[in-house]
């Protein structure tokens, strides 16, 4: 079960806006290091705090942990001495082959807990308190400007929305600061006829042709929405449209450790050696020890 210690570790992640992975143990098979309970965190970089299985577990627990925080869903990792020579996935599982183990299986149930996406709405207005409404029912850390400091409302790479329902105040600067951070989605309440006006304004002061393209307006879908909560309706659609479509994450870099052929994570911690001008990544010192042990005969022939 997962300690004192890792509950806080947990809590302060949530507090940063940090993505980690729930990672426990809900099955294993004697002879097994780790027992039914038995709880850890994976981080957004593969750090893993806390004790979820020996070395050669931890890759494939780090791996997947990464596949799980790019998907946002959770999966059952089975991880057996005699499985599958290929990782075999089905639905919410995957069963990989782990000859590290003295024996034993284990499944770790692995559950993203994921931040929500921050929405910019800058505007004070009923469209802009009924985005606030909407927006929190489908997951979104809505934050508008009339109920927090200007400087929080500095968009950023990070952010998936910016909505602009200012009724022509301040659009300029914050739309145009919008798309040169990347926000995924920019959208202005306006009509058609004062939207167009505001496009051209935004190239006049420089704005290029490609990031214009990317503001949507009038905000929203078109299904003929009136009231300020119709019109939120369509725009957090437009929302969680441009949220489900984002591109995945870089996946994890990986290798073959050549003597188990073990798929592991590369990374700061994992084992290698440097070999016919190349790196060689080991699931652990076991392996590296015997690679090293098998080039012995080579080194002293030359």
């Amino acid at each position: 079960m997962i300690g004192e210690e890792l509950t806080r570790r947990a809590q302060e992640l949530r507090a940063e806006g940090s993505a980690f992975v729930m990672a426990t143990v809900v099955r294993a098979r004697r002879p097994a290091s780790v027992e039914p309970g038995t709880a850890g965190l994976v981080l957004e970089d593969g750090t893993i705090e806390g004790f979820i299985g020996g070395v050669c577990a931890q890759h494939s627990v780090r791996l997947y942990s990464l596949t799980a925080i790019d998907r946002g869903a959770p999966l059952l990792l089975k991880i057996d001495p005699n499985g599958p020579e290929e990782a075999v996935a089905e639905e919410g599982a995957v069963t990989v082959r782990n000859t590290c183990l003295s024996g034993g299986a284990i499944e770790i149930f692995l559950e993203p807990v994921l931040p929500a996406p921050r929405v910019l709405v800058a505007g004070n207005s009923p469209i802009a308190a009924a985005l606030q409404t909407i927006g929190s029912e489908v997951g979104l850390d809505v934050i508008a400007s009339h109920d927090v400091k200007d400087s929080v409302l500095t968009p950023a790479p990070g952010d998936l929305a910016l909505v602009v329902a200012a009724h022509g105040q301040d659009e300029i600067a914050i739309l145009r600061a919008g798309l040169e951070a990347g926000v995924r989605y920019v959208g202005l309440v306006a009509s058609p006829k004062r939207g167009a006006a505001v496009i051209d304004e935004l190239r006049t002061a420089g704005v290029g042709e490609e990031l214009l393209g990317r503001i949507d307006t009038p905000a929203g879908i078109d299904i003929g929405a009136r009231t300020p909560p119709e019109v939120a309706l369509t725009i957090v659609t437009s929302i969680v449209a441009a949220r489900r479509d984002a591109p995945p994450r870089r996946a994890p870099a990986t290798a073959v450790d050549p003597i188990c052929g073990m798929t592991v994570t590369v990374a700061a911690d994992t084992p290698r050696l440097e070999h016919d001008g190349g790196t060689v990544y080991f699931c652990g010192a076991g392996c590296r020890r015997e690679f090293e042990e098998r080039r012995e005969p080579a080194r002293s022939d030359g």
